[in-house]
């Protein structure tokens, strides 16, 4: 299991004006705010749709020619489109823990704050939609809920009994429990901030993988604004 919500994309209209400074370009950017007014820089030069459908967005739109020159150095590869760092996502990704073992191979490029398993671990009971269990058979699923029940006894024991009644190492064993006993399908949320060019590392290797969390992840990477540039290389 995989959602991804909260989508934010920022920085396309900086990465123009830088993917032309090496050429000093300028003049022949056309992007702008799409019927956004006299500036506006039309539908017929929208590079997004034909027909355009945004006829009253007033949001920063890709032209033609800038578009052009963006897919030209993305076939080049990572060295040529340099301007696909430059374009910034925000995301929130609710995922198992088997899935973000994996995508912490993404270092370099990407920021996340995750919700706290060491600090937060004891907040809620435990239940089995916190788990990607969806492969499961009816013999493991009882596995996994008899692994529940002990996550919860032992939440119990740390959430209704103080330091002072059962002392400290007494205290700390309840919680020890539920950490190494949880299992690596459960779903942890993280706040994300990578760039268009971690996306096409992760798209490369990761659309054809025998997890359904990637190839989900990859088709979500599809239907990004301008995912061409992601895509093709």
């Amino acid at each position: 299991m995989i959602k991804i919500e909260n989508i934010s994309i920022h920085g396309l209209e900086e990465t123009i004006r830088g993917m032309r400074n090496p050429m000093n370009s300028w003049d022949k950017s056309d992007s702008g705010i799409c019927k956004g007014g006299d500036d506006g820089i039309g539908c017929e030069n929208c590079a997004k749709e034909v027909p355009c459908e945004h006829t009253y967005d007033h949001s920063f739109q890709l032209g033609k020619a800038d578009h052009e020159l963006m897919m030209k150095l993305a076939a080049g590869g990572p060295v040529h489109a340099k301007y696909r760092r430059m374009i910034t996502v925000y995301l929130d990704i609710t995922a198992p823990l088997y899935w973000w073992k994996e995508f912490d191979t993404y270092k370099v490029g990407t920021v996340a704050n995750s919700c706290s398993t060491m600090h937060k671990i004891q907040a809620k009971e435990f239940t089995l939609e916190d788990f990607s269990c969806e492969h499961l058979n009816s013999a493991s699923i009882k596995v996994l809920k008899n692994i529940i029940l002990e996550l919860n006894v032992n939440r119990n024991g740390f959430n209704n009994h103080s330091i002072n009644e059962v002392g400290l190492e007494n205290h700390k064993a309840y919680w020890w429990q539920m950490i190494q006993l949880l299992p690596s399908s459960y779903n942890q949320k993280r706040t994300v901030m990578l760039n268009y060019e971690v996306l096409v590392g992760i798209y490369r290797w990761r659309k054809e993988h025998k997890l359904d969390e990637w190839r989900e992840f990859c088709q979500w990477i599809e239907q990004l604004p301008y995912s061409e540039i992601i895509t093709s290389a």
